[in-house]
């Protein structure tokens, strides 16, 4: 297996230079052959802060690039149009993948189940008690999930690039769960959860609060076959 071959990696950032640094290491550490040359694109939505410099810093490890972005889905979307690879791996900013062998063990079950979408647990790296437990409840919800619809957020989520096309890729008039409106159209067979954990911080608990994110993840789950409720403004990114 060469992933340079198998994989392109898209990460969407907006003024993510005290986080991105930590996830581009991780994935230079990756134990994959190939890693080195495997494509990186950060999809930059103008940030201010030194992102895209700090990002081609990275250079002399891995294959970073820096392209326009937007909003999330934007920025995944013109990540993915630029790839060659049969899979696309997305990845938000703020994660960082503390288990080496997290991406090959994700490319070998995609390709040994033939499955259209996989993610894997996230875990809170610094949260309190309260964020690990929503973290978990979070888990908990995407295996159960995969008898129903499943439910995948954008924090790692790998895809048949095949697939990925044919779903429309990410909705970019979505303003809000725009991973999970795509991940709920794969096919329950077709989606996997890999073993092991990607580790993300607390800082939209810190923003928002503990209780308002329950409530919107409540709200989600209500509105599960109402499209039309993801299009409309919950002020998510404002936050």
């Amino acid at each position: 297996m060469n992933t340079s071959q198998e994989l392109t990696i898209v990460i969407p950032a907006k003024n993510e230079s005290a986080l991105l640094p930590r996830l581009l290491e991780s994935i230079a550490q990756q134990d994959c052959p190939g890693i080195r040359e495997t494509v990186v694109y950060v999809a930059d939505a103008q940030s201010t802060d030194g992102t895209p410099d700090l990002a081609l810093g990275f250079r002399d490890r891995i294959d970073v690039r820096v392209i326009p972005g937007g909003l999330p889905s934007a920025g995944r979307n013109a990540g993915a149009r630029l790839a060659t690879t049969p899979y696309v791996l997305f990845l938000d900013a703020d994660m960082e993948l503390a288990d080496t062998t997290l991406v090959r063990r994700t490319l070998e079950l995609v390709k040994r189940k033939n499955l259209h979408c996989v993610t894997t647990n996230i875990w809170c790296r610094d949260g309190r008690f309260m964020d690990k437990t929503l973290y978990f409840g979070n888990n908990v919800v995407q295996q159960f999930s995969r008898l129903l619809k499943p439910f995948s957020t954008g924090m790692f989520m790998l895809f048949d690039r095949k697939r990925f096309e044919e779903l429309g890729g990410f909705h970019e008039q979505a303003l809000y769960a725009e991973d999970y409106l795509l991940s709920k159209k794969v096919a329950c067979r077709k989606f996997g959860i890999v073993r092991g954990k990607a580790l993300t911080t607390n800082r939209r608990f810190m923003k928002m609060g503990h209780i308002k994110i329950m409530g919107m993840f409540f709200r989600t789950a209500l509105n599960t076959w109402n499209d039309k409720y993801f299009l409309r403004d919950h002020h998510y990114w404002h936050s």
